[in-house]
């Protein structure tokens, strides 16, 4: 008998100790589900300059030929980030930054930005290919406006210094280290103030030929100058330096301080709570250079990084992209959502949203050669480890020669798109190889309506790198189209791959397309919210009524993360009556004869908005 309660004890021992295992792996794998991984953002956000103002944190980085030019992003907790502000909204106006006569400035425009906070100011530096520096500066980061001071020399990676004595500085160099002393406001070099080469050769502490260093972060801790650079010796990787020195002139001594998968190039941030972490990026093919966090202490004043993790030591939040990339049914008459930049200047006159209320129109100003010489290509960053994208476009406006679609935007690109030959319209997927190569069609389809659905999907898992292409009649039913697009990440752009909407002409200027909606996700069927669901129960699309009928407009809406507020019905820009309360409908009397286009907006407890069209004729 004692045997038997003996092996019960035993068998009860170790089914209670299995269970303790399994709660607290289970407990273990919960908690680490909960915790942010690297990359810290999938998406190309590169040459990232990262400050703390109180409690909240603040990055600059670098969108080189992309206007609004500059973009500034906001964080609570280093993880999730949202944009909120850009420090210009078109760059220099010239032939090349406009797209004129045959110019480009692919892989110009403003580069390695530099933010600062000093005495109540923002402040950004960034230099660029016109031979000249630029610093804004505003009160409000996430409001502005923006003033900007220009100096007569580029500054190469720049990194803007306010020392304690107010003292201005721009740390600078590719190969060596040099400090020019700006006056306090740091509107202008100061006459006479320091102006040397301040390391000499600072890569040659982590090998030889390669990269020189370059990407110069300063800042002072305790006493110490520190200078943060990247350099990329021979036969190695992107590495990260860091120098000191107890006075900003020198002499500085340095050390390497990370040489791990590449990351590389930022700067060191605390916490409220006196954490340190490094901020930096690494290249990522197609997709572009992205944002890994590295927690760091100190030994002696000496930065200690620790190898590149894959979970931190902070909890995930809300996780995604934040603003950063968006789903837009154009809703809206404007301004344009942050995630949306230009490709090149824009020519406000040639984009509306407000012609057709509820589409983005692009209209065709000239002639162009091909999708990377044409204006108003409007882009969004794709990111990883796969992204999604597709549209809607209505070509009724196109004109023999015209081409309008959904692009994947570098030197070597791919579209899916419609193309108009005389009357006859062909949904066509066509790949190119730089501004000056030949446009290669790979598919064409006969298309005998108005309205076609586009789509990209990329894969970027393990740096695959491919990009796939279809089209649909109905938005539902899918067909690949041409053939799979290596993407290749090349220094001409220096850019990860954007999704871009474009129209543009071959023969005559004046045609148009109509893009209603950018949806877009980590596939087809997991879209990022863009706002409530609303659909018109009646009238149908379509539907002719007679001169005097009142007509009564129905709609059903819900929200899958909020509660819908309420449904405004307009005709046009005209808004005819809002209804709070489902089944929501509105009664439109004595219609006169002509055609609508009717539009219901649903709207949610968090102000996001959905929208559904119609067209009837009375």
């Amino acid at each position: 008998m004692k045997k038997i309660f003996s092996r019960i004890k035993e068998t009860l021992r170790g089914v209670l100790t299995g269970i303790l295992i399994g709660i607290i792996t289970f407990s273990v794998n919960i908690s680490m589900a909960q915790m942010a991984t690297n990359p810290i953002i999938y998406a190309d956000v590169p040459d990232l300059s990262v400050i703390r103002v109180g409690d909240s944190y603040y990055m600059s980085s670098t969108t080189m030929h992309m206007n609004p030019g500059v973009p500034i992003m906001k964080s609570k907790d280093l993880v999730n980030w949202d944009l909120i502000s850009y420090c210009y909204t078109s760059f220099e106006n010239t032939d090349s930054y406009n797209l004129n006569n045959g110019k480009n400035d692919y892989g110009h425009g403003s580069w390695a930005s530099s933010l600062r906070y000093h005495k109540g100011n923002f402040y950004v530096a960034t230099f660029a290919n016109t031979g000249r520096t630029y610093i804004y500066k505003t009160a409000n980061i996430e409001t502005g406006p923006w003033t900007v001071s220009v100096l007569p020399a580029s500054y190469h990676d720049c990194s803007l210094f306010f020392d304690d004595d107010d003292r201005a500085y721009l740390i600078y160099g590719n190969g060596d280290m040099r400090i020019v002393e700006l006056n306090s406001d740091a509107t202008a070099i100061r006459p006479g103030g320091l102006n040397r080469v301040l390391i000499s050769d600072p890569a040659s502490i982590a090998g030889t030929g390669g990269l020189r260093a370059e990407g110069a972060q300063v800042q002072k801790v305790n006493g110490y100058y520190y200078v943060s650079m990247i350099c990329w010796p021979s036969g190695s990787m992107r590495t990260q330096l860091v120098y000191r020195s107890t006075s900003i002139a020198g002499a500085y001594e340095g050390r390497v301080a990370l040489r791990d998968q590449g990351v590389a190039q930022g700067a060191f941030i605390d916490t409220p709570t006196g954490k340190w972490y490094a901020y930096l990026f690494r290249d990522f093919g197609s997709v572009g250079r992205i944002p890994y966090l590295v927690p760091m202490t100190w030994s002696n004043g000496w930065p200690v990084l620790s190898p590149v993790p894959t979970t931190l030591d902070i909890p995930r939040g809300r996780g995604g992209l934040g603003n950063i990339v968006v789903s837009d049914e154009f809703s809206s008459t404007g301004p344009l959502q942050l995630a949306w930049q230009w490709n090149h200047n824009p020519k406000n006159n040639y984009w509306s949203l407000s012609q057709r209320p509820g589409f983005m129109r692009l209209t065709n100003e000239r002639t162009d050669p091909n999708v990377l010489m044409t204006t108003n290509t409007l882009t969004q960053r794709t990111f990883g480890p796969k992204s999604t994208a597709y549209t809607s476009i209505d070509v009724s406006g196109m004109k023999d020669g015209d081409y309008a679609g959904l692009v994947a935007l570098q030197k070597q690109y791919g579209y899916v798109g419609v193309r108009m030959a005389g009357n006859t319209k062909s949904i066509v997927m066509v790949t190119g190889d730089d501004v000056s190569g030949t446009p290669n069609q790979r598919a064409s389809i006969p298309l005998n309506q108005n309205t076609v659905y586009l789509r990209i999907d990329m894969d970027f898992t393990n740096r695959t790198d491919k990009a796939y292409f279809y089209y649909s009649l109905n938005g539902t039913n899918w067909t690949a189209i041409g053939t799979t697009l290596q993407m290749s990440y090349t220094i001409p752009h220096f850019m990860g791959y954007r999704f871009g909407l474009f129209s543009y002409a071959t023969q005559s200027s004046g045609g148009y397309a109509d893009f209603d909606f950018f949806r877009v996700g980590t596939s087809i069927n997991n879209l990022i919210y863009s706002g409530p669901s609303v659909s018109f129960s009646s009238p149908l699309s379509g539907q002719t009524f007679i001169t005097g009928d009142n007509i009564t407009l129905t709609a059903s809406a819900s929200s899958p993360s909020g509660v819908v507020t309420s449904v405004q019905f307009y005709n046009g820009n005209t808004l005819l009556g809002t209804d709070n309360t489902a089944p929501y409908s509105y009664d439109w009397t004595n219609v006169a004869p002509g055609t609508y286009e009717l539009r219901a907006i649903a709207t949610d407890n968090e102000g996001n908005t959905g929208e559904a069209k119609i067209t009837i004729r009375v």
